[in-house]
This record gives structure tokens, C-alpha cells and sequence, in this order.
């Protein structure tokens, strides 16, 4: 029985909106990492420069910030499902236009990066949209289990998108990579499509302070944007659109406030910056790859695919996450975890042990699976619905982009010292930063699902 209870919990895929958004998160998932390696591999090749790799994550971060930001109070305006079938959309003819490297040639580095951000400002636009989905479709005890079994699609699919991008690499090009990347995407597109109407539910569908607060403002859908009889006039228009502007920008203030007063919410956050921001390795890959294996495409992937065993190892034994009370204590366990095997990493590389490299990537892969397991749980759990899209905003723009901004930290670094140096340096700071977030913000390890 104990053993039972330890194993993911499928449970959600019996909800046939459910398995859509799952379907949706593998099949992106999978474009996404086949095209990162791309990525990774042609800006090392073309520049042979550590700051032009870690530039990637700034290329990335910047859009992702941005329109993350916006993407929340759209979330809260507007239906998610049509938001998310826009960014997907966006998304997918973003790669194709990469994979136009296959007709024009390869093309020049700021081109490259360029269709590389605005992949990524599609991707930001709806994730906060997207992450609704689970809490939406789901009833409260099964949410944890649903977002566990979208980290189990996501580590799947970089187990599996790594590898095969470095296959594909070796035997075409990265534009053979972008191009498959832009179909998985168009097929992703497709089974958003089949999700029912996901309105944000109004503020007098729930009660407590929170909803008494909100009905007394214009948060929800199209109420205080202009009434019919608005239309008509340019005048009419530019203020319905500044109306509409500052709303936007009020639901944007609102949901950082809203991140900055509740400690479980803040704590959360600040454990994953210190994980990301100050640890990250990605952007190490092709430099260690370069020393230990010639810089062989092949095995580029591996490093990737490493984390993702990991992680593929931690989500199928996520039934002790998803089954457990306290996720916030689960949550700093394993930014701590993380922090050790990331100083592994960066000892193996240093000493030259390929294969213990991989080992601790591993280790680091399932500590990151279980956090953001743990993580994303609590904030869909702690999160008052009319707020949520905003809220999502802010998790969207710290957990892709803090990793994002985090790479380009460790190019920037690795290319003043070694890549060894830097992953060292990383692991621990963020252990350092990571026990002064767990000492001040003692409400993180005190959360409890059952209620707070």
C-alpha cells in the first residue's frame, strides 16, 4: 500500500479536458527542447564564445518578462483558452520561420536570437493562461496530482527532445530541428482547441475578504472597458483603449502586490530565484561538452537528457509529493538538494569525470522536479481564482525567465573563469540564499493543502 501511495497518481487523466491540457504540455514540451538544443548548439558553433551562449538566456529572459507580465491580467480579462490558443499559435510560426533556415541558408546571429525572442514573447502571453488550466479543470485534492503529471510530460519530453535534437543535428541540420519544432507546436495548438470556454470566474463566486475586495472593483471581464454606446469615434476609442491599458497595468500592480504580502507566496518564490537566478547550468552544457566530449552534437543532448532522468525518476514516485500536507518543507528540501548536486556537478567537471557529471545532473534533475512540483502546487492552492492569472504571471516570469537570466550569469561568468568555477560558485550561493529565504520565511514549511 505504502508503495502504491508513492507512485504517480494518474487519477486526473480520467478527466478528458485534463488529458488534452497534458497532451498539449508533452507535445510542446518536446518541440521546445529538440529546438533548444538547436539553439545551443548553432550559436556555440557559429561564435565559439561563452557570452554569446549565455546571451541566449537574456534573448529569452527579456520578452519573457515582459509579456509574462502582460499575459497575467489578460488572463484575468479575457477567456484563458483563447489566450493560450493565440501564444500557441504564435509559437509554432515562430519555429516554422526558424526552420526557414532549411530554403535561406543559416542565418546571421542576430537574426537567429531575434525569432528566438519572439518565440519566447509568444510563450510568455499565455503561460499564465495556461497554468490555470490545472486548478480549473481539476478538483482541489487532485490539482497537486495534475500539475505533478504535467512536470512528469515536461521531464519526458526533455529526455526524450535533447536526444533526438542531437540526432537530428548529426544527421541534417538545426533547421530540421526548428521544423519539427514549429509542427509539435501546431499540433499543440490543436488540442488547446478542443478545451471548453475558460472564463475567470468573477469575485462573487467565492466569499471572505478577498472576494469583497475584488467585486468592489472593476476586476473581472469587460465590466468598466466602455459600454456599446462607447464605439464609434476616435476619441471614444483611444479612451477605451487607455481605460483598458490602465486596468491592465492596475491588475499587473495588483498581482506583484499580491506576491509581496503573503510570505507563503514570496518565500516560494525567492527559494526558486535562488536555485535559478543564482545556479543554473544550462548555458555550461556546450562548454563542458566541448572539454570532456570534443564537443561531439551527440552527445550535447545527454546533458539535458541527464537532468531529465532525474526528473523523469522523481515524477514517477510523485505520489509522495502530491499525496503530502506540507509541500512548502518538500520545497526547501529540495532547493537544497538541488544546491548539493550541482556542487557535484561542477567538482566532476573540474576533475574531469565525464560520466559522474551526468550522475550528479540527475540528482539535480530530480530535486528541480520536485520543487517545482511543490512549488507550483502552492501557488495554485494559495491563490484566490479572480487573482490568479496575475499571480501566474509573476510564477511564469520567476520560473522561465530566472532560469533564463540565470544562464546568462553563468556564461558571463564561465567566460571570465572555467565552466567548472562557475557551477560551484552557483551551488553555493544558492545554498547560502536559499537557507536565509527558509529562516526568514518560516509561513513556506508551515503551508499545509488541507488549508493554510
Amino acid at each position: 500500500m505504502r508503495a502504491g501511495r508513492a507512485l504517480v497518481d494518474l487519477s486526473p487523466l480520467r478527466v478528458g479536458d485534463y488529458r488534452r491540457v497534458w497532451a498539449n504540455g508533452l507535445l510542446a514540451g518536446l518541440g521546445i527542447q529538440v529546438a533548444t538544443v538547436a539553439v545551443l548548439f548553432q550559436v556555440w558553433d557559429l561564435t565559439r564564445n561563452p557570452f554569446w551562449v549565455g546571451a541566449i538566456g537574456l534573448v529569452q529572459a527579456v520578452p519573457l518578462i515582459l509579456f509574462g507580465l502582460v499575459g497575467g491580467p489578460l488572463a484575468d480579462v479575457l477567456d484563458r483558452r483563447r489566450v493560450a490558443l493565440w501564444s500557441t499559435g504564435g509559437q509554432s510560426l515562430a519555429g516554422l520561420a526558424l526552420a526557414g533556415q532549411l530554403v535561406l541558408g543559416t542565418y546571421p546571429l542576430p537574426v537567429l536570437l531575434g525569432l528566438v525572442g519572439v518565440q519566447s514573447a509568444f510563450s510568455a502571453i499565455g503561460a499564465p493562461s495556461r497554468r490555470t488550466f490545472v486548478v480549473r479543470l481539476l478538483p482541489r485534492t487532485l490539482v497537486p496530482a495534475g500539475i505533478a503529471l504535467l512536470m512528469l510530460t515536461f521531464q519526458a519530453s526533455m529526455l526524450v527532445g535533447p536526444a533526438l535534437g542531437g540526432l537530428i543535428l548529426g544527421a541534417t541540420s538545426a533547421g530540421v530541428c526548428f521544423l519539427f519544432n514549429g509542427v509539435a507546436l501546431g499540433v499543440a495548438w490543436w488540442a488547446i482547441r478542443g478545451l471548453p470556454p475558460l472564463p475567470p470566474r468573477p469575485a462573487r463566486e467565492r466569499s471572505g475578504p478577498v472576494a469583497e475586495e475584488a467585486a468592489g472593483s472593476p476586476a473581472g471581464g469587460a465590466s468598466g472597458t466602455g459600454a456599446p454606446g462607447d464605439a464609434g469615434t476616435p476619441e471614444r476609442t483611444a479612451a477605451r483603449v487607455w481605460r483598458r491599458t490602465r486596468r491592465g497595468l492596475e491588475l499587473l500592480a495588483d498581482g506583484i502586490g499580491t506576491v509581496r504580502h503573503d510570505p507563503v507566496l514570496r518565500g516560494s518564490f525567492l527559494l526558486d530565484l535562488a536555485a535559478t537566478l543564482l545556479a543554473f547550468p544550462v548555458a555550461l552544457f556546450p562548454m563542458v561538452n566541448q572539454e570532456l566530449f570534443d564537443g561531439d552534437p551527440r552527445t550535447l543532448g545527454l546533458f539535458m537528457s541527464a537532468v531529465a532522468v532525474g526528473g523523469m525518476s522523481a515524477g514517477a514516485t510523485s505520489g509522495l509529493i502530491t499525496r503530502a500536507d506540507r509541500l512548502g518543507r518538500i520545497q526547501v528540501g529540495a532547493v537544497a538538494a538541488w544546491g548539493v548536486a550541482l556542487l557535484g556537478f561542477g567538482a566532476a567537471a573540474w576533475t574531469g569525470q565525464a560520466w559522474l557529471v551526468l550522475g550528479f545532473l540527475a540528482v539535480a534533475g530530480a530535486a528541480d522536479t520536485v520543487s517545482v512540483t511543490s512549488r507550483a502546487a502552492m501557488v495554485q492552492l494559495a491563490t484566490p481564482d479572480d487573482h490568479l492569472g496575475r499571480v501566474s504571471a509573476v510564477e511564469h516570469v520567476i520560473g522561465l525567465a530566472g532560469p533564463d537570466v540565470g544562464n546568462a550569469r553563468a556564461g558571463a561568468v564561465a567566460g571570465l573563469t572555467t565552466p567548472a568555477t562557475t557551477a560551484v560558485l552557483g551551488a553555493v550561493t544558492c545554498l547560502a540564499v536559499a537557507g536565509w529565504v527558509a529562516a526568514t520565511h518560516r509561513e513556506v514549511a508551515a503551508f499545509r493543502v488541507g488549508g493554510r
